[in-house]
């Protein structure tokens, strides 16, 4: 299979020169859009949509409608892996995701397995192959997954948290229990993100939204330990084409070399790491994606447009493997109209600048 008619963010990711610097955004498909807000209430609830491949296609495709954006990534959530392991992921209006069987007794550790994703995540597959076929060859589309340290911050808190006290306290007091849990995500999630590559991504991301709590002897020990477990077992090539892939940990800016010899393709850095810094720091051992804070899309067209100029200078006028990204998800208070104003200052001042 041909690479797609828009390939500008696969070349980047490896490397390859390119007419302009591509963008695609996290969580590019969300409530910040009116048809996104729609779908979900014909849904009724976030699950529903997750688990609906003909709705979670649709999701995909509503921001590639609005913007010229260069990637389509899939509409789907980290914690599916987590539901299929039977932890009953269930999500509160106003206090997100929740687990009623969250990972504290030795006993149900012990239990954890590694689901068997053509069947208790078949509805991602399959979401995979009509988002495939919706795009028809126009940009590519990019697979992800959450890394094992981050499900495993859910799965032992039973939800989100503000100090992750009982994670830490398996981390620091019962360290092998800990293991177990990374070692069985580990293997589901590249077990997840292959199969999503068979099924049609042609690219994946890695979210370490978590690493970043974590103290520099810990982050390596059971953060990056298990990134890099994930990566040297990932596809790397399908019908006759690289598939990149990218690792992202959220605070994770003290590692980026360390992060930088895992093996993947591209590095996202969040918006407290300078693009020039860390551009010598990695050299050319991986493409950059970032990293304009997302509150920026909070104000002005003229400040997102200043912003967003700012960011691209940072990593360098004219220099290959960049990806325009945020370095986080786009807020829900976002104006639409300020995603058009950051997408076309990328496309058109990348431009010029590769004509100077």
């Amino acid at each position: 299979m041909s690479r797609p008619h828009n390939d500008t963010f696969l070349r980047a990711l490896l490397g390859e020169p390119t007419d302009y610097t591509p963008v695609w955004l996290m969580r590019q498909a969300g409530r910040y859009l009116p048809e996104y807000r729609q779908a979900r209430q014909r849904a009724g609830d976030f699950l529903t949509l997750c688990k609906t491949p003909s709705l979670a296609c649709e999701v995909t495709l509503q921001p590639l409608a609005r913007y010229d954006l260069d990637a389509a990534i899939l509409f789907s959530d980290i914690l599916t892996i987590p539901d299929a392991m039977g932890l009953g992921l269930y999500f509160t209006e106003g206090e997100g995701p929740r687990f009623e069987n969250p990972l504290r007794e030795e006993w149900d550790i012990r239990d954890l397995f590694v689901p068997n994703p053509t069947e208790h995540l078949s509805y991602v597959l399959e979401t995979v192959r009509e988002v495939r076929r919706a795009l028809d060859n126009s940009v590519p589309l990019i697979g992800f997954a959450g890394s094992p340290f981050t499900l495993a911050c859910y799965m032992v808190e039973g939800g989100g948290s503000r100090d992750f006290h009982h994670l830490k306290r398996m981390l620091y007091g019962r360290p092998d229990l800990l293991h177990h849990i990374l070692t069985v995500t580990a293997d589901a999630v590249t077990d997840y993100l292959n199969a999503q590559i068979e099924s049609g991504v042609q690219a994946v991301m890695i979210f370490d939204s978590w690493g970043g709590i974590l103290s520099t002897p810990a982050y390596r020990e059971f953060s990056l330990a298990y990134l890099q477990r994930i990566v040297d077992r990932l596809i790397r090539e399908k019908d006759g084409q690289r598939v990149p892939s990218i690792v992202f940990t959220k605070g994770g800016g003290l590692w980026l070399e360390e992060m930088a010899a895992l093996g993947c393709d591209a590095l996202g850095v969040d918006w407290s790491v300078d693009l020039a810094a860390a551009r010598s720091r990695v050299g050319d051992r991986v493409a950059l994606q970032g990293n304009l804070d997302p509150a920026v899309l909070l104000t002005t067209p003229e400040i997102v447009a200043a912003e967003t100029t700012r960011v691209l200078q940072s990593f360098g006028v004219g220099n290959s493997g960049h990806v325009f990204n945020l370095g986080h998800g786009v807020s829900r208070f976002t104006p639409p109209e300020n995603i058009s104003v950051l997408v076309d200052t990328v496309h058109t001042q990348s431009r010029l600048w590769r004509k100077l």
